[in-house]
């Protein structure tokens, strides 16, 4: 009796081979996540630029032009930092699955192929693109622009050149990016409040302009239809701009990439 739940126990602890965890990721159902495209920038400050020309005249062209601007980069700039930290989180994720295939007795091109097969394909490309240098007799070369891949294959070439174990190094490295997607993402949360104020300050003037009108002071009429008006109009929006811009450069710095 003792001996079949010493067995029973064995077999439910058992780590679940390489291909088992392989086996499963393929089986498991992708998640779809809709995200909006960002048109080009210059298409979005045209658009604006045009209509603030046909409202308010010269100034609010230009307040249009740098208002659309603004806002179409700091789309392009808040989901390209949620890229990089997934992007960062896959590369992870596909490095545990080299060290597994590496612990198992494969040989690091074949492992990294076959890894490649399954990741991400940015990871995918990375991996391929370190494994065909390896094959000719090479050494990877950095091609990635991404902190991660720059760090992934400093790691192999220090591994190649030294002797040292490559998985326990790729395993190292695998754990470091696990730091710092965890790290960044907790950044990332603690600055939504900066954010949020930013985007607050940003929008008192247009609530401003609001309550004037409501309370009969007639801004819109000064800003539209005199020469001092137009002025003040583009000077305030680019104020504002530069304000918005420079808040998510001091916000979006703390988050690593």
């Amino acid at each position: 009796m003792l001996t079949s739940l010493a067995v029973a126990a064995a077999l439910i602890i058992w780590p679940p081979a390489v291909t088992t965890k392989r086996l499963l990721r393929t089986r498991a159902r992708p998640r779809l996540r809709w995200r909006p495209q960002a048109p080009p920038v210059l298409v979005v400050a045209g658009i604006a630029g045009v209509a603030g020309w046909l409202t308010i005249g010269a100034g609010g062209a230009v307040a249009g032009a740098l208002a659309g601007a603004t806002l179409c980069l700091r789309h392009r700039s808040r989901y390209g930092l949620r890229d990089a930290l997934a992007s960062m989180a896959n590369l992870a994720e596909a490095l545990r699955s080299l060290v597994a295939e590496l612990a198992a007795g494969s040989h690091p091109v074949d492992a990294a192929e076959r890894v490649a097969a399954d990741a991400d394909p940015t990871s995918g490309r990375l991996l391929r693109s370190i494994a065909s240098a390896v094959r000719l007799g090479g050494e990877p070369e950095i091609t990635s622009t991404g902190t991660a891949g720059r760090q992934l294959v400093k790691a192999w070439r220090l591994a190649t050149r030294h002797g040292l174990p490559l998985a326990d190094v790729l395993d190292a490295v695998s754990r470091d990016l696990d730091q710092r997607v965890r790290f960044g993402r907790q950044v990332q949360a603690r600055m939504a409040g900066p954010r949020a104020s930013g985007a607050v300050l940003a929008a008192m003037p247009v609530l401003g302009v609001a309550l004037g009108e409501a309370m009969g002071a007639r801004p819109l009429s000064t800003l539209a239809g005199t020469p001092a008006g137009q002025v003040l109009l583009a000077a305030g929006v680019t104020l504002i701009c530069a304000g918005v811009v420079w808040t998510a450069r001091l916000t979006d710095r703390a988050v690593p990439r």
